[in-house]
């Protein structure tokens, strides 16, 4: 995969999405001590910025393949998004989640149209699950980041950005399967080789952080309760394409995450899921890290739970 794919992206998902917008907020640059800009993918049909991803998907598909369906499992953005897009394109679409998903997001799917399925304590239960039952429907298996048209799909907010703010320093990207950092990096590249791409993951689930510097995929315990960095797992095709072109990939805990969550209520006026204010927690975490350069963080999604 590479830029090619991610513009060639861009015009489906232009077609169906206006871009996301990217704020500043005076508060937060004196929180973090430097210039920070947040892309709001929250503001998104879905809530998350999954749907890219979706909607290139189920473009590319025939209309054999797509009359058979899709079929994914996610602990909720993912799935969201599969369910969008395979309703935009009349697919029919199963969800495998792990059992007592998010009720926000469960809704979400049914009321998208969506089958959900439940099935295991947690993402990694719940994957050959739906591995299994994909074969046994003669549906196409989605996985949650290991599709290059989900990579390049999510890409496109890379393009937005750079569009928006060609100057940016440093790009912060929460990691869960790894499709976001692994699309920054790709995007990066090729239109500003000077900004450095950094993912971030829970502490309490660091297998994308381990398996990133150990250079090929592991398993790590899978603790967090921020539900879209929840993976206990890397996964092969996002780890390449990190390895190829992230600076640095930190860790930081749930709490700092839940904080980060608030700073975004309190300062930014938004609403942002435990993944979707990672970024954000990992730069008020490091703040001579990132002091003296702009900053742009990506809040990924809005789907908190009340």
């Amino acid at each position: 995969m590479d830029i090619t794919d991610v513009l060639r992206a861009h015009r489906v998902v232009a077609g169906h999405l206006p871009p996301t917008p990217m704020w500043n907020y005076p508060l937060i640059d004196r929180a973090a001590g430097t210039t920070v800009l947040v892309k709001h993918e929250n503001t998104q049909p879905t809530g998350a910025f999954k749907v890219r991803g979706g909607l290139t998907l189920l473009t590319a598909m025939s209309p054999a393949q797509r009359a058979r369906g899709v079929l994914g499992y996610s602990t909720g953005n993912h799935a969201q998004s599969l369910a969008y897009a395979a309703a935009r394109f009349g697919a029919p679409c199963t969800i495998v989640m792990p059992r007592d998903p998010s009720p926000v997001k469960a809704r979400a799917v049914r009321a998208l149209g969506a089958e959900l399925v439940e099935y295991g304590a947690t993402f990694d239960e719940a994957r050959p699950y739906a591995v299994n039952l994909a074969r046994e429907r003669g549906m196409r298996l989605v996985t949650a980041a290991d599709d290059p048209e989900l990579v390049a799909g999510v890409g496109t907010l890379y393009v937005e950005m750079f569009t928006h703010s060609p100057d940016i320093d440093v790009i912060v990207v929460p990691v869960g399967g790894g499709s976001g950092a692994a699309a920054a990096g790709v995007v990066a590249a090729a239109l500003a080789p000077g900004c450095e791409v950094i993912g971030v993951q829970s502490a309490a689930s660091p297998a994308a952080h381990d398996s990133w510097r150990a250079g090929g995929v592991v398993e790590r315990p899978n603790r967090t309760v921020v539900g879209g960095l929840a993976t206990g797992s890397g996964f092969e095709l996002t780890q390449r394409l990190m390895r190829a072109h992230l600076a640095d990939f930190l860790l930081v805990g749930d709490d700092a995450i839940a904080e980060a969550q608030r700073v975004l209520m309190r300062d930014a006026h938004t609403l942002a899921e435990g993944a979707g204010a990672a970024a954000l927690a990992a730069v008020l975490a490091h703040r001579d890290r990132f002091a003296g350069r702009t900053v742009a963080v990506v809040c990924t999604g809005g789907n908190a739970d009340v």
